[in-house]
């Protein structure tokens, strides 16, 4: 990832919830041929490990195998930045539109799961974190255990242990105040929440 002095974030404080946001993240590692292999996943992060799972079918699992190595990417805030948010397009016109985004990069070793209690656990604490802002949160309990035991025959644990963090908060940081207080006008609100802390 191109990522400039000004837009660099290494506060683990800042990352991590980016990172355990629920929305999807991507998975990617070296595939066959030189190919990129990727898939669209919700994962989990402590921030010292990233775990989910992935479909047995999913033809990523034998490139994880040969690989060893992936990376996870995590999306934060963003939004489309026009120029007439910007002051100083009435002084000089010398603007262009961009867009202001965050994203977090994690890189290591892969492992991948077969064993089904461990498999078990992972898809446990996934459904326990996404389910815990529901009223009433369904637990991998409730459904029978036959049942959840043939599903877990169908998917393939992945934990992915970090070991190289890169954090990209692209919030107009590179903008003159006042250009960056038009940014924050017209900006989404998580947008501009994420600006506020940049």
């Amino acid at each position: 990832m191109y990522n400039p002095p000004h837009f660099r974030e290494d506060r683990l404080e800042i990352l991590l919830p980016i990172m355990q946001a629920p929305r999807m993240a991507l998975l990617a590692c070296q595939g066959p041929d030189g190919v990129p292999s990727l898939s669209h996943l919700p994962l989990l992060t402590d921030g010292a490990t990233v775990v989910g799972h992935l479909a047995r079918a999913n033809g990523q699992v034998a490139a994880l195998r040969a690989a060893g190595r992936a990376v996870a990417v995590f999306t934060g805030a963003e939004g489309y930045v026009s120029p007439n948010s910007y002051a100083s397009k009435a002084e000089h016109h010398r603007v262009v539109p961009t867009w202001n985004y965050e994203a977090v990069h994690a890189e290591g070793p892969v492992e991948l799961i077969d064993d089904a209690e461990r498999l078990r656990g992972i898809v446990a604490r996934l459904t326990d974190h996404h389910e815990a802002r529901s009223a009433a949160p369904w637990s991998v309990d409730d459904a029978p255990a036959p049942f959840i035991a043939g599903q877990l025959k169908g998917i393939v644990g992945v934990v992915l242990r970090v070991e190289v963090l890169t954090g990209k908060r692209k919030l107009s940081q590179n903008r003159t105040e006042a250009d960056r207080a038009g940014v924050l006008r017209d900006a989404a609100p998580d947008l501009a929440a994420a600006m506020r802390t940049a």
